[in-house]
């Protein structure tokens, strides 16, 4: 394992564990969200988002964490990695982490990527992220849910976490610094390579 994307709905922890699955193998650390928002929260050009993308990969040993399915990540960065981290975790779980993340980072002025920043009146509009995290959700099940038995992705290995005691006793499981070769997965924690309902 040298090359992780980690992947699952807003509020799922994805650049906690990210950043802790990069320390425990001793790799770079990618939020896929700083190549993809420009300053004043404006996206990027598709084909600048997808030349970062490519050139965050270009070399061995990384982990991504973020979805941004429909915008070349998966064509762009799948191809070069070799595990996928699906953090499947309810909205019970979920929705919380949000509301309590945006507005703490709103209240506490928070820079963000490009120094954009939350703020509370970002929150309450109808397209905030706490509005867009409810709506979403269900679309994280019926995108990844079958991606694992697809042939193009053979090559991956699928681990998915379901609850956040799956998560920690993942990352448990986790070797750090030189023993990260001599990894060996909690077999408690569910875990799913090539097809993820079986």
């Amino acid at each position: 394992m040298r090359n992780v994307v980690v992947v699952g709905p807003p509020g799922s922890g994805k650049t906690t564990v990210a950043e802790d699955v990069a320390r425990r193998l001793g790799v770079r650390h990618v939020e896929v969200d700083s190549l993809w928002w420009e300053p004043n929260w404006t996206e990027a050009d598709l084909d600048v988002f997808r030349d970062r993308l490519a050139a965050a990969v270009a070399q061995d040993g990384w982990v991504l964490d973020g979805n941004y399915f429909a915008n070349g990540m998966r064509a762009v960065v799948w191809p070069r990695a070799d595990t996928i981290v699906w953090l499947d975790l309810g909205r019970a779980v979920t929705i919380p982490r949000v509301v309590w993340r945006t507005g703490r980072r709103a209240l506490r002025r928070v820079e963000l990527w490009s120094g954009n920043r939350e703020s509370l009146r970002l929150v309450l509009r109808p397209d905030s992220i706490v509005v867009y995290a409810w709506k979403a959700h269900p679309k994280y099940n019926k995108r990844y849910g079958g991606l694992a038995s697809d042939p193009e992705l053979a090559h991956l290995t699928w681990v998915r976490l379901r609850s956040p005691s799956a998560v920690r006793r993942w990352l448990a499981s986790l070797p750090s610094g030189d023993a990260r070769d001599q990894l060996d997965l909690d077999r408690d924690v569910e875990r799913e390579r090539r097809h993820p309902h079986s």
